[in-house]
């Protein structure tokens, strides 16, 4: 599957929280870092509602996996950038995946090699 664009953990948030703007989301195929999973389920005030709403988001698009080139790349972008792991590891897996970084972490958007876009808010 051709993974056009990745999720970051706050893009994730937005979008299971209902704070997306109508047709924020462009059209194609969606995956997520299983550190962004990690994230999203050890939150530990998450509420039964919210956890529902994440697995299904979880179950729904593809789940990106650790990999050799993800884990030297994470190195790498810990070095130049001073990202915090998994910040790093979020932005190695879209890079090694060729996808666009859906993220509204300002941070994210000066990484060499790191394709971002910015989601539009209600």
């Amino acid at each position: 599957m051709a993974i056009r664009f990745l999720l970051d953990t706050n893009a994730a948030i937005y979008l299971t929280g209902g704070s997306l703007a109508t047709n924020s989301l462009p059209d194609g195929e969606y995956g997520l870092s299983v550190i962004t999973e990690i994230e999203l389920l050890s939150f530990s005030a998450l509420t039964i509602d919210e956890e529902k709403a994440i697995r299904t988001l979880i179950d729904s698009i593809e789940r990106l996996p650790l990999s050799d080139i993800v884990r030297d790349g994470t190195i790498v972008l810990r070095r130049r950038n001073g990202l915090k792991l998994p910040d790093a590891v979020i932005a190695a897996t879209a890079i090694d995946w060729g996808a666009v970084l859906l993220t509204n972490d300002s941070r994210m958007t000066n990484i060499a090699g790191l394709k971002t876009q910015t989601l539009t808010l209600k």
